[in-house]
């Protein structure tokens, strides 16, 4: 099945909880709101950045029904899937398909880990038989899931057995690895690079849909990287991608996802605060990311909200 092409950002929104850490369901339809007013294309909902792999079974499909209802489809939705158990999987595809989304992606168990390509190719086809009708992305990520196989090999054998592979999600450092893919197979599948502080670089490889957490809050910069690449002002292109890479830098140092949901907050849209075993983050420390991002000129730049 060959995708339909995606342009632009696709944002990994952050799911809103409330202080107990139950799903704020009600703050949803002002996050969509806000991602389509910043010139975002799609959402990729309940992955890595959407604390997934943290909720149950049904709060995950309370989320991706939410979120599926709120875009009104004016967002295309990626729904991750990816669960240890293979058949939990399945039943997120079925439900993700029943309740209009538009792709569905997953990673594959960590605990008991595939070893060959053959492997994946299995364990996708055993989800993808739940949502028949959906394209299907693989999600690569393996410095989270450990998982670290040939790319080019796994689109090269999965034509013909894998007849909803639309492409992968591609979350790793490797551009020359990128670049192969994105011309394996003649081309059949969409590569969505998924390393925001390394736009640019795939932007050089011919790359055009791009899937990230940090097009939550900083949407307008990295538009206008890709607009300026577009115009060939590679040196504007430059700058833009240098304050990314400043950005994440500061998100790094306040430990990772953590940080960028009390950026959410900085910006005027709280999501709460992330789930154990992530720790939560404490008001000194809000107190001085914040000051930090206010030295690389952050709120200058970054996403504005959406007004009721």
């Amino acid at each position: 099945m060959t995708a339909t092409r995606i342009q632009g950002l696709v944002a990994a929104p952050f799911t809103p909880m409330h202080a107990d850490g139950s799903i704020h369901t009600e703050r949803i339809h002002e996050i969509v709101q806000t991602l389509i007013s910043n010139g975002i294309t799609g959402m990729f909902v309940c992955g890595s950045t959407g604390e997934g792999p943290s909720m149950t079974t049904a709060e995950r499909m309370e989320t991706a029904a939410a979120f599926i209802r709120a875009a009104e489809k004016k967002l295309k939705v990626f729904v991750h899937v990816g669960h240890n158990s293979l058949q939990e999987a399945k039943q997120l595809a079925a439900h993700a398909q029943e309740h209009g989304a538009d792709f569905i992606s997953a990673t594959l168990p960590t605990y008991f880990k595939i070893q060959t390509i053959q492997g994946l190719i299995d364990s996708l086809a055993t989800i993808a038989a739940g949502a028949p009708q959906l394209p299907l992305f693989y999600y690569n990520i393996p410095a989270l899931t450990g998982i670290s196989l040939d790319m080019v090999a796994f689109l090269e054998q999965a034509a013909g057995k894998l007849p909803t592979l639309a492409g992968i999600k591609y979350t790793a450092p490797f551009m020359h690895d990128f670049q192969a893919c994105m011309h394996a197979s003649e081309g059949r599948y969409e590569l969505l690079y998924g390393t925001d502080e390394m736009l640019l670089s795939a932007l050089a490889t011919g790359s055009h849909g791009f899937i990230g957490s940090t097009y939550n809050f900083a949407a307008p910069l990295y538009n206008d990287l890709i607009q300026a690449f577009a115009d060939g002002q590679l040196q504007k292109a430059q700058q833009c991608q240098l304050r990314s890479v400043e950005m994440v830098r500061i998100i790094v140092k306040y430990g990772g996802l953590r940080a960028q949901k009390a950026m959410m907050r900085m910006i005027g849209l709280d999501c709460g605060n992330v789930r154990l075993p992530l720790q939560p983050f404490e008001e000194n420390e809000y107190i001085s990311m914040e000051k930090d991002l206010r030295a690389i000129g952050f709120f200058d730049w970054c996403t504005r909200v959406a007004k009721p």
